[in-house]
């Protein structure tokens, strides 16, 4: 048997909310296959097997949170050793035997529903007792599907929806009694109650520990890219022949920055309590859209490389966040970020700042606009350049000749790409 252990990773981490099982207990399983996925505050990532053999148990279910280097499953080797997969026990229903006519009693006065207390249903996370308890849910009616007949979120949601489609119809026997007390018609709920991810839970505390830590000033430099966009358009399919995949305007900007970084090296620098730290390497994140959040993994070294090998940064870094390949080291250290919402149409906006930098550039589209050139309207190529600094440390004059900095090597580029 082989141990399947939570692994750490990144020197910072010290737990992994195991998210999902890629295969199932009694599954065959080739070393360095994909076999689990985790988050983490910094990443989530797929795990490999590590060995060949049958996935034979399954010690940790998704969802749960466990320290690193807790052993999360095992691989038999030789194959043979895997238990056949069955789902959890169910509680057995009782059984209601029907009640002659004669013997019942009479109706009871309609009372309004308790809130739900947890009672002895078992173990329930928060989600459950707060979803029960605003819904007006008994959780003994409620029956459990999820481990060891542990009631899930999903269950109460199936009861409320099944509670609220009931329709009892009258037989026509009893169409000449007395009409029954009005009784409150349950609805729908209007509301869909969802846990989030460890991702999404960690973009929010990052964000207002943000805002609450820097003091945000954004600053707006429009900025004429006719030149480089000329340049791009004439190069653009020999480079993707050369190369593989598309220039962008993106790794322009970043060269762009770095040498403004070079420049004014405070926008490069961080605060810890009265001291300022200056980083001698540049290392420049940038912000990559992923269908569940945010990630911001870093490219060392950025300022050595030239707008070729930028791009071919900026490439495997998105593909690799969008497909969980990234590790946690790469998405730390960084001492500058640019953020491109651009990308999705954005003219310009005001980025928070990642801490714990001191200042985030954003780059809007780019698109064609009537502007005045020597007293004359021309249609130029024109976007915005939008930096947040931290106003503890960067007052607005020095920001704007930083970013009146990326402003005129953008306008006056003269660097090669091909």
């Amino acid at each position: 048997m082989t141990d399947i252990v939570m692994p750490q990773m990144g020197e910072s981490i010290v737990e992994g909310t195991l998210t999902k099982w890629l295969k199932r207990v009694g599954d065959r399983v080739e070393r360095d296959e994909p076999l689990f996925e985790i988050s983490t505050d910094k990443v989530d990532s797929e795990i490999p097997a590590p060995a060949a053999g049958v996935l034979a148990e399954v010690l940790v279910e998704e969802g749960k949170t466990v320290a690193i280097n807790t052993i999360v499953g095992r691989i038999d080797g030789a194959g043979d050793g895997a238990k056949p997969y069955s789902p959890p026990a169910q509680p057995s229903r009782p059984v209601v035997e029907a009640t002659p006519p004669a013997a019942t009693p009479a109706p009871a006065a309609v009372s309004t529903p308790r809130a739900a207390e947890p009672g002895d249903v078992g173990p329930l996370s928060p989600l459950v007792r707060r979803l029960a308890r605003e819904n007006n849910v008994e959780l003994s009616q409620v029956r459990g599907t999820g481990l060891g007949g542990r009631i899930t979120r999903q269950d109460v949601e199936a009861h409320i929806a099944a509670r609220g489609s009931m329709v009892v119809a009258a037989p026509r026997a009893l169409a000449a009694a007395p009409p029954p007390l009005p009784v409150a018609r349950a609805e729908a709920p209007r509301t869909r109650v969802e846990p989030m991810s460890m991702m999404r839970q960690k973009i929010a505390e990052h964000m207002v520990f943000s805002k609450r830590t820097a003091a945000h000033v954004t600053t707006v430099h429009r900025v004429d890219m006719t030149r480089i966009v000329r340049m791009r358009e004439k190069i653009k399919g020999d480079f993707q022949a050369r190369y593989g995949y598309a220039l962008t305007y993106l790794p322009f900007v970043t060269r762009a920055a770095c040498e403004a970084l070079r420049t004014y090296p405070i926008l490069n620098a961080s605060i810890e309590g009265a001291n300022i730290l200056y980083h001698n390497e540049i290392n420049v994140g940038i912000a990559v859209a992923l269908d569940n959040g945010l990630i911001v993994p870093v490219i060392r070294n950025a300022d050595e490389r030239n707008v070729v090998g930028l791009q071919r940064a900026i490439v495997d870094l998105a593909a690799r966040a969008r497909s969980k390949q990234l590790k946690p080291d790469e998405v730390q250290g960084g001492t500058f970020s640019i953020t491109n919402f651009g990308s999705f149409g954005s003219v310009f906006a005001t980025p928070v700042i990642n801490q714990p930098q001191v200042a985030i550039l954003g780059v809007g589209a780019v698109e064609k606009a009537p502007v005045v050139v020597d007293d004359a309207i021309a249609i130029r190529s024109m976007t915005y350049l939008a930096l947040t600094f931290d106003h503890r440390l960067i007052d607005g004059a020095l920001a704007d000749q930083f970013t009146g900095k990326v402003k005129s090597i953008l306008e006056s580029w003269s660097e090669q790409v091909l």
